[in-house]
């Protein structure tokens, strides 16, 4: 019986919770932070005792049976949807302090993680887009926090949402008319059953619908925006972990939903290539950024697109890569969003062309964005480099040879982004302007920092995931898994056999440290960007001194022809002959009832002179 209780209990809290701390912040605003830090704890403690298979939860509700339950692959989500979001949550306790509308915040906060929940418990479709609709509303919520400056990024939000929640929808309607029932189980039963112009119109429609979670080129528009305006403690866990639900969607469609439809199916291998692409030009995109935030969202959908890369090959390499990449990019995004959160909590300012000089005022915050671009370009020891290697081994080993250049020249080009993100606002000339900046507060660099050492310890001991994603393969159907399947791993494949690569990356690291120092024993005066001459002149102050504005005008000068084709100009010309279309209907529809009487009249007179053609039926 206790088990029975455990997912209602784990959703009833999350979701009164949330209406909870909006009433305690209207009642006794000091009891808050104790309220929002319990009622999120407390479901994940839940979340984490569960059993890999719990004993499914059966109830009726407007004639449909739902049922909830969990299984090894909605276990591993859940479990990352409880671990950044209480990272998430702490970390937006001092973030928040101080700022308005607090009740209002952390009711949409709440309800966005209560939602996701729901989602990964789901075991019938109706639940699981009830549930969706929830996060999306709520999320929604929290993009416009802002108000009026973020409107048209939560409007643009919102409308690809709404395309996204009809797909699935109508995908859901059709299924249920094969299946008569819309529990998980009945749909996979019955999916063998149909043919594949049905399988494979069901399956883009769902795909359709979990793609635009995921920022999938071209339904991707919508993502820089929405992180950009979104509150830092919420867009960690809306490029951690919301854009996961995508993901957690995409492998039923691709494995549940798709059994049938073998790799190299024509349906797999336009999604791989989509995701390829959203890999490149997300990656060139976040290149050209000036917002540390925008340059993160868009390095978001560039990772999404390996992941997606991943699912869609589907090989049991390839989707171990996959999943494997979705926790470490729900682990190192979240950091580095959380990172770069500090420094605008602190600095006021997202600017890459103003920041500068910060490692010595902030070093936490340095090391926690400094670990997140080494894992998220793929270096070891770090995990990010595990995933990496276990993709691309895949993609040679099923001969996708073209898209291993795509996504080796994509990883190639992070460095770019990279590189930039950590100098223009670590490592460039210190300025006056920034001598009273100090390090945030323990409560919002202790979550940075833990989800820093996990990227270390994820990369020395990948089997800590390995493990339970092996369990989630076997629930999707793939065989057991076996552990030398890579040539990177040992026979107990625990941890990464690459001891003279950590050992060559030490030394490297070690020697540089000893030339600093040693350089640093020298008399050193920092000075800043305008503490010098040029040829006996004294510069002007709005004289450009540092190459950290502009920093790669040379290269997008010569990238220019190949974006200046942008998506957003598409869907804005859609729009536009849309609203065209729409003016020439209001001259349709006058509001005059004489008009109105005219067309009814019209209509029976085509009626008559063509029934014949129409019903058949002489006159």
């Amino acid at each position: 019986m206790e088990q029975l209780l455990n997912i209602p209990a784990i959703l009833a809290i999350a979701f009164a919770g949330s209406i909870l701390v909006f009433v305690t912040h209207l009642v006794l605003p000091r009891l808050r932070t104790a309220v929002v830090l319990l009622l999120t704890l407390v479901p994940a403690y839940l979340v984490w005792q569960l059993p890999v298979d719990s004993p499914m939860v059966y109830f009726s509700l407007g004639g449909f049976d739902l049922s909830w339950g969990t299984n090894p692959y909605s276990r591993l989500f859940s479990l990352l949807i409880a671990g950044i979001g209480v990272l998430s949550t702490i970390y937006s306790l001092a973030f928040m302090k101080n700022k308005a509308r607090l009740g209002f915040f952390y009711l949409a906060f709440l309800a966005t993680i209560a939602a996701m929940y729901g989602i990964v418990f789901s075991q019938d479709l109706l639940s699981l887009f009830f549930f969706w609709e929830i996060m999306t509303w709520s999320s929604f919520l929290l993009v416009i926090y802002y108000r009026f400056e973020n409107q048209q990024a939560g409007i643009r939000y919102f409308v690809f949402s709404a395309v996204g929640a009809y797909a699935l929808l109508t995908a859901i309607v059709y299924l249920y008319s094969f299946t008569g029932d819309l529990s998980l189980a009945a749909t996979f039963r019955v999916i063998p059953q149909l043919s594949t112009t049905q399988l494979s119109w069901i399956t883009v429609l769902f795909l359709l619908g979990f793609g635009v979670k995921s920022a999938l080129m071209p339904m991707h528009v919508w993502a820089p925006d929405a992180y950009r305006s979104a509150p830092s403690p919420f867009t960690a866990l809306f490029s951690g972990v919301l854009s996961k639900m995508g993901v957690f969607g995409m492998g039923l469609v691709l494995f549940k939903f798709m059994g049938g439809l073998e790799p190299g199916h024509i349906i797999r291998e336009v999604l791989a290539w989509m995701g390829g692409i959203t890999a490149l030009l997300g990656t060139f995109y976040a290149v050209f950024q000036t917002d540390a935030k925008k340059l993160l969202a868009y390095s978001s959908i560039a990772q999404l697109g390996y992941i997606i890369v991943g699912l869609a090959i589907g090989t049991p390499m390839s989707v171990m890569a996959a999943i494997f990449l979705a926790l470490m990019h729900g682990i190192f995004k979240s950091m580095l969003f959380m990172g770069v959160g500090s420094v605008f909590h602190q600095t006021g300012s997202l600017d890459l062309n103003e920041l500068t000089g910060l490692i010595r005022r902030m070093p936490l915050s340095f090391v926690t964005v400094l670990m997140g671009i080494i894992t998220v370009a793929g270096v070891p020891p770090l995990g990010g480099f595990v995933g990496k290697w276990l993709l691309y081994e895949s993609l040679i080993t099923s001969n996708h040879y073209f898209l291993v250049i795509v996504l080796f020249t994509s990883s190639t080009a992070a460095f770019l982004y990279l590189y930039r993100l950590i100098f223009s606002i670590f490592l460039g000339q210190e300025e006056r302007e920034f001598d009273h900046i100090k390090e945030v507060s323990w409560v919002m660099w202790v979550p940075m920092l833990i989800l820093a050492g996990m990227t270390l310890v994820t990369g020395i001991l990948p089997g800590i995931f390995f493990g339970p994603i092996a369990e989630a393969m076997q629930y999707l159907g793939f065989p057991q898994i076996d552990w030398q399947m890579s040539v990177l791993f040992n026979p107990w494949g625990n941890q990464v056999d690459m001891l003279s690569v950590i050992t060559s990356i030490a030394t490297v690291f070690l020697l540089g440290l000893a030339f600093i120092t040693w350089k640093n024993f020298r008399t050193t005066r920092y000075v800043t960007t305008k503490d010098i001459h040029t040829s006996g002149e004294m510069p002007t102050e709005n004289e450009n001194l540092t190459y950290a504005i502009d920093f790669y005008r040379p290269f997008e000068r010569a990238a220019a022809p190949i974006f200046k084709y942008k998506v957003t100009r598409m869907y804005a010309s859609f729009a536009e002959n849309a609203e065209h279309l729409f003016d020439l209907l209001r001259h349709v529809y006058t509001g005059n009832a004489q008009t109105y009487a005219l067309y009814v009249v019209i209509f029976l007179v085509i009626l008559i002179v063509f029934s014949g053609w129409i019903f058949g039926i002489q006159i």
